[in-house]
């Protein structure tokens, strides 16, 4: 391979860094969305059925089911937040390689960490600090060692990169994984364990990144004077794009509202960007032409910001336990059966008794 020309490697690593700043852009609007959505969620949840509750179907019934935190205002204001993040990045892929920008997304985890601890009393103990400082020298090390991506002259090429016979078959197994997971295992599982919804969120997000990414470079070479409307593979990008977002934020907020976001944030973090660095290395090749050493400082950068991940999340409190809906099993009822004229003399008896027990009157003792 020919050495890159100075003002070429230039433009590159300006390219790069441009990524970078927007990448971490993202993650602060992104945790800051985190927060904000989950007191939406809890908000509905006080008002009606959660987000991971089984939809109602009993005739008259006012609530919308499992999607009642549509109808919440701050979950809204929570949605923009990440939209804007998620705005951000996307440019950021305009200029910067997967496997620079995807693990950046670590910061939004300190980010809603953070917040969580004073705003959710989701608390966060001292160690959660040693993760937060592992993020970011795990995140740094990415940055410094990130490789220069040469952007695509067209969406055909990106389209010749995209049916690679190997991302071909990423793609489907892909496709099959999330299946499974949504019509199998979510139903059965998808209340106690949370890999499922996270899984489901982790496998297809792996899928949107690579999208998004072809139709940021169509859009910034349209831009650029090289118009790309006039390709149906650009077309073809931004439905699988829309797609994947909808199934993404559907599952993202029942695990938000089923598990804890101490839980949700670093295990998604952790599957997503492990997934989306493997989709993008088999895609884009983002590491041909570097240096072994640069690869696997990029790689000890990642698995610091997933220790950083795991500590953090480790080191902090689970939520206030929460039935999940109506199908939730109720606690042990214990009966206490008096009879007439008993009830007087019962009273201070009584007062011992837990809460949980329910008092009956036999009326047959009034005959």
């Amino acid at each position: 391979m020919s050495p890159t020309p100075p003002n070429a490697a230039g433009d590159l690593f300006a390219a790069n860094l441009t990524g970078a700043l927007l990448a971490l852009a993202s993650s602060a609007f992104i945790g800051v969305s985190f927060i904000v959505k989950k007191k939406g969620l809890r908000r509905a949840g006080a008002a009606g059925s959660r987000a991971g509750a089984r939809p109602l179907c009993v005739a008259g019934d006012k609530r919308v089911g499992g999607y009642g935190y549509l109808l919440e205002p701050l979950w809204w204001v929570g949605m923009v937040t990440m939209l804007i993040g998620e705005i951000a990045n996307f440019v950021a892929y305009m200029f910067a390689p997967a496997v620079l920008v995807t693990p950046l997304g670590a910061l939004s985890i300190i980010v809603s960490a953070v917040l969580a601890h004073f705003t959710l009393n989701e608390k966060l103990q001292r160690m959660g600090v040693l993760g937060c400082v592992l993020c970011i020298v795990g995140s740094t090390v990415i940055i410094l060692h990130a490789p220069e991506e040469e952007t695509p002259s067209s969406v055909a090429q990106i389209w010749h990169l995209a049916t690679q016979p190997a991302f071909l078959c990423y793609a489907a197994s892909a496709l099959a994984v999330s299946l499974i997971l949504m019509l199998h295992c979510a139903p059965r599982y998808g209340q106690t364990n949370i890999v499922v919804y996270v899984g489901i969120c982790s496998v297809i997000g792996s899928l949107t990144v690579m999208s998004i990414k072809a139709v940021g470079i169509a859009i910034k070479l349209t831009v650029e004077g090289v118009n790309q409307a006039g390709y149906f593979q650009t077309w073809l990008f931004v439905t699988v794009s829309a797609t994947c977002i909808i199934i993404q934020l559907v599952y993202l907020n029942k695990a938000l509202d089923t598990f804890n976001t101490a839980v949700v944030s670093p295990i998604y973090y952790a599957m997503f960007t492990s997934l989306t660095i493997l989709a993008s290395a088999i895609m884009f090749k983002d590491w041909s032409g570097q240096s072994v050493s640069s690869i696997i400082s990029e790689i000890c950068g990642f698995l610091t910001v997933l220790t950083g991940t795991v500590v953090l999340h480790s080191t902090r409190e689970n939520d206030p336990t929460l039935s999940s809906d109506l199908y939730t099993p109720l606690p042990p009822i214990y009966w206490h059966i008096q009879g007439n004229g008993e009830t007087a003399g019962k009273q201070k008896e009584d007062d011992l008794l837990p809460s949980d027990f329910i008092t009956v009157v036999r009326q047959d003792y009034f005959v």
